[in-house]
């Protein structure tokens, strides 16, 4: 019971607050342009802030493991081609195909990863996750844009470069990680008044964020092909978390820095799924269902991820 109660108190209170998000939104207390603006807000001011000042405020040499970047790279870049290569055998529709291979992959990492990585190992770990998203957020965006333009190759569609810059280059996320990286690095002074400032400002970043995923969730998004929107979940949450830890293992992490891999890698599918679906001719049907049914079962899965960390005494 106690070990438990201790595996609720890490998960729990994530699901909860994405629960109160979803009951405030059917209450008519939060609606859909709130909703839309809070992302806006999260995505472009407090998590950038967030990953600035917990990774620019820490010791990088002890925070950065490169090891388990590279180990993780690795499991995205497997699973990417797992994914797209069992749609292709298939032969799903150019559209589904590569909704379903990002839907494999491409994770939650800023919302749920965040968050469920802070519940379980504090301020240490969220900082060391926070630099392991830093690294990963170009290479997911890398093979989410492969997976979506390869199926209509030969159909004359055409981003550009700018596009392609604007998604892996100019990311806020990356910018911010990357500025956080490099104060690390050079150990460069935060001011009081600022450190300060960050420290109250960065404290709405999580809350928000999982109130915005609980408000857009909805039941009525579980639409199209379920099977293969299933089949896409439980590559994400079960074989892909799967694969990072086997690939981390052998790689020689361990440690703390093993359950952050296996913990990030496990994150439901991320809502930018839907977005990128929409703009390069995706079925945002199937990529809403990924969304929706991932992020619901994650309570599950990441229970039971918990329960094995806690039994190898990674936790």
């Amino acid at each position: 019971m106690p070990l438990f109660l201790e595996i609720l108190t890490i998960v729990l209170p994530v699901f909860l607050v994405i629960a109160l998000g979803y009951f405030l939104k059917r209450l008519a207390l939060i609606d859909a342009p709130f909703l839309f603006q809070t992302n806006r807000l999260v995505y472009y001011i407090a998590l950038p802030l967030l990953l600035f000042y917990k990774i620019g405020s820490a010791d990088f040499f002890a925070s950065f493991n490169g090891t388990l970047v590279l180990g993780s790279a690795a499991a995205i870049a497997i699973a990417f081609a797992c994914s797209y290569g069992y749609a292709a055998l298939r032969r799903y529709p150019p559209a589904a195909r590569g909704v379903f291979s990002q839907g494999a992959f491409r994770g939650n990492l800023a919302y749920m990863g965040l968050a469920i990585v802070l519940n379980a190992y504090g301020d240490e770990g969220l900082t060391r996750a926070g630099i392991l998203m830093g690294f990963l957020v170009p290479v997911l965006n890398f093979f989410a844009i492969l997976a979506l333009l390869l199926p209509h190759r030969q159909d004359g569609t055409a981003t550009g470069k700018g596009f392609w810059t604007r998604q892996i280059l100019l990311n806020p996320l990356i910018l911010a990680s990357f500025a956080g990286i490099f104060w690390s690095f050079f150990d460069l002074p935060i001011p009081t008044i600022l450190d300060r400032t960050l420290h109250i400002a960065t404290g709405m970043t999580l809350p928000l964020a999982l109130l915005a995923i609980g408000g857009s969730f909805s039941l009525q998004k579980l639409k199209g092909d379920l099977v293969m929107a299933g089949f896409a979940t439980g590559i994400k949450i079960v074989w892909l978390p799967l694969v990072a830890a086997a690939i981390l293992v052998a790689l020689g992490v361990r440690g703390q820095d093993l359950g952050i891999g296996v913990l990030m890698a496990g994150t439901p599918a991320a809502t930018a799924t839907y977005i990128m679906a929409h703009q390069l001719k995706g079925d945002a049907e199937l990529a809403g269902s990924i969304v929706m049914m991932s992020t619901l079962l994650s309570a599950f899965t990441y229970t039971l991820s918990l329960f094995i960390l806690r039994g190898f005494g990674l936790l």
